[in-house]
């Protein structure tokens, strides 16, 4: 019996079974990007967690369906590698 390794996604990163890649990779590739409402930050908040600097008043952010927020650009350089929040991948 040949058994063949794993495949490491190139959208997700997970690891799938080389007898799944090709549904796997059509799922994960169709899947829609996640949306976000773009704002001016009113008020000094804590960092983003992506470049660990301070959120600050004036700032454009993204705020994600599950509250997150994010510097605008930090989140678009993100979703070009994971299509997932930072801190709830799995959501």
């Amino acid at each position: 019996i040949v058994t063949h390794p794993d495949i490491k996604c190139p959208s997700c990163h997970k690891s799938i079974p080389s007898d799944n890649v090709e549904c796997h990779l059509i799922e994960c590739l169709s899947k829609p990007l996640i949306s976000y409402n773009e704002d001016i930050l009113t008020e000094n908040k804590e960092e983003c967690s992506i470049c660990l600097d301070e959120l600050k008043e004036g700032n454009v952010i993204a705020r994600l369906p599950c509250l997150c927020i994010y510097h605008k650009s930090c989140i678009d350089e993100w979703f070009q590698v994971k299509r997932s929040c930072p801190e709830h991948p799995n959501d």
